[in-house]
């Protein structure tokens, strides 16, 4: 498959940087001299924790919701969710005056479902080990008559995701690399699709969790494979498979995809909290761990890394802490 055949295009992602340009907030580019000599690399955090919602996906939801027609926003949408979504997609809603019904597991971090409240959604909870968030979600959709948002599998959320690593490239033009975490692959697609339309040659590594490889999996079958609930600690990626649209797009553009453990994400987020005063979740600290433990090629000196969000819960970064 061609670059130029694939369900998402660059300019996609440039219509949607203007569709989110005074919306979403252009989010800080970050660098620590403490990282850099630890890896052996210029390495440049775009950090999507400062987003709106907390998480880049405030950026596809929005786009999405933004290009529904006047009826359909009249009549509401559903979306699924472990929580930034559920997150973003309540936020784009309240803004756009669109009723919002979010999908969510009951065991969702505390912080992600009050935060979903606040932004005015209602919430159906399931049991994520036995139900289908995708299958509750779609019922909902067909008796209401609304408009499902995924979370992932939309050309128009890929589209907008790819807005974070447009920025990041924008400011920091001559990158090696760009490392970015892996659920159901909305954010590494639309960020690879950004990468390569600015820098043809750039590499991007994308980054799972162990027992979460679901797309690391799929990419050396040559096919999707669903695998169990994962239990990882990085709630944000606990996938079971990546979409039909995200995995052609990670097929055609990807150059590897690392795996990280638990203890490793939780290592590197210790490291953002206390050694670069910023709040991230462990999804977001996942690329971080793969750089920080060289799961990336050595001849990648200038590194971009996609710090995908900052919803943690008080009692986790509390136990961090101590």
């Amino acid at each position: 498959m061609t670059f130029e055949s694939l369900p998402v295009t660059f300019a996609d992602v440039r219509a949607a940087a203007h569709r989110l340009r005074g919306i979403a907030n252009r989010t800080p580019v970050l660098t620590s001299r403490t990282f850099n000599a630890l890896t052996g690399r210029e390495v440049y955090f775009k950090c999507e924790n400062f987003q709106r919602g907390g998480a880049f996906k405030f950026r596809g939801a929005y786009n999405r919701l933004a290009q529904l027609t006047d009826d359909e926003k009249k009549r509401g949408v559903v979306a699924f969710s472990s929580g930034n979504h559920a997150q973003g997609t309540a936020l784009a809603a309240q803004l756009l005056g669109i009723p919002t019904t979010i999908v969510m597991p009951d065991d969702a971090p505390r912080v992600k479902l009050d935060a979903t409240r606040g932004y005015g959604a209602a919430i159906i909870t399931y049991d994520r080990l036995t139900g289908n968030r995708e299958a509750i979600a779609r019922q909902l959709a067909e008796e209401r008559g609304v408009t499902l948002v995924p979370p992932f599998n939309d050309p128009h959320i890929i589209a907008g995701q790819g807005t974070a690593a447009l920025e990041l490239l924008e400011e920091v033009p001559d990158l090696d690399a760009l490392v970015s975490p892996i659920g159901g692959g909305g954010l590494i697609s639309g960020c690879a699709i950004a990468a390569k339309g600015l820098r043809p040659h750039i590499d991007v590594f994308g980054v799972e969790a162990v027992g979460a490889d679901d797309a690391q999996q799929s990419l050396r079958a040559g096919r999707i494979i669903s695998i169990p609930p994962p239990t990882t600690i990085a709630d944000g990626i606990r996938t079971q498979s990546v979409g039909t649209l995200t995995f052609p797009i990670m097929r055609a553009l990807l150059s590897d995809i690392v795996l990280v453990s638990d203890a490793e994400i939780l290592d590197a987020l210790r490291f953002a909290l206390t050694r670069m005063k910023i709040v991230v979740e462990p999804t977001g600290a996942v690329p971080i761990a793969a750089v920080l433990q060289n799961r990336i090629p050595a001849n990648a000196r200038r590194v971009g890394i996609i710090v995908s969000g900052g919803n943690i819960g008080g009692e986790l970064m509390s136990a961090i802490l101590q």
